[in-house]
This record gives structure tokens, sequence and C-alpha cells, in this order.
């Protein structure tokens, strides 16, 4: 079997912990690199009690999904206000893929994981990069 067929490519994505401003900055990171069932122009909306908020959406991670976007622009890094608590679940590969995208704009720790047979859970909080 083509390994790339073992592959399970969508990602749920959930943040908590974080403003709507800083949600909506995750989202639009992974959104240039992979498709999403969030509108392009959907940010997530102000509610009273934002560190009680949890947002989610879904990524297609496969690379021929990919939607065609400029890159960013390596002189405005992601900005975050304060750390943001991300839940990545989905194959083992998207997952792994949706990190990377992640470490790509902000600096990443790993906090937790849950592995199964095909899908594993990884619990990561993210910081604005020293970059």
């Amino acid at each position: 079997m083509n390994s790339t067929q073992e592959h399970t490519t969508p990602v749920e994505v959930t943040l908590s912990g974080c403003s709507r401003e800083d949600a909506d900055t995750v989202f639009r990171v992974l959104g240039r690199s992979f498709a999403s069932d969030r509108a392009e122009d959907d940010v997530p909306q102000y509610t009273p009690h934002p560190h009680l908020s949890v947002w989610t959406a879904t990524f297609d991670v496969e690379p021929s999904h990919a939607p065609h976007k400029p890159a960013p622009d390596p002189d405005k890094p992601a900005r975050l206000s304060a750390a943001v608590q991300v839940g990545v679940q989905g194959g083992y590969w998207a997952v792994d893929r949706t990190r990377d995208a992640l470490a790509a704009a902000f600096e990443v720790t790993e906090e937790g994981m849950a592995a199964g047979d095909q899908e594993k859970d990884v619990q990561l909080r993210l910081e604005s990069g020293g970059r």
C-alpha cells in the first residue's frame, strides 16, 4: 500500500485560553497553508470571557488541497498577546504537519499527547517567537 494512502489528512484544531484576536491569528497562520472549514473572512466572535472560550476549526493538510495564498512576510511575524493552548487531533502524519506549520510562525511547546491506533491528540502551547 502506498504510504500516502495511509495518511488521514483532516485535523481538528481547538484553541482555548486566548483572546479572539489571538485565535484569529492562529487560524490565519494555518489557513495560509491548509484548506479549512472556516471561510476566509470568518473571524472568532467576541465573547465577554475570552479565557473561557473555545474555538475550533478543521483543516485538510493534504498538500493537493493547499490554498494558493502568499507566504507570510518574514518581516511581519505572527504575534500573540499571550500564550495560546492548542489541541490538534487527527492522523499521525496530519497532526505532525500541522505542528510544523505552527512551529514556523510561533514558539511551540508540546504539553501532552495521547496516541491511538490511527490518530493522536497533541496539546501545544503557542507563544510569539523571537523572529
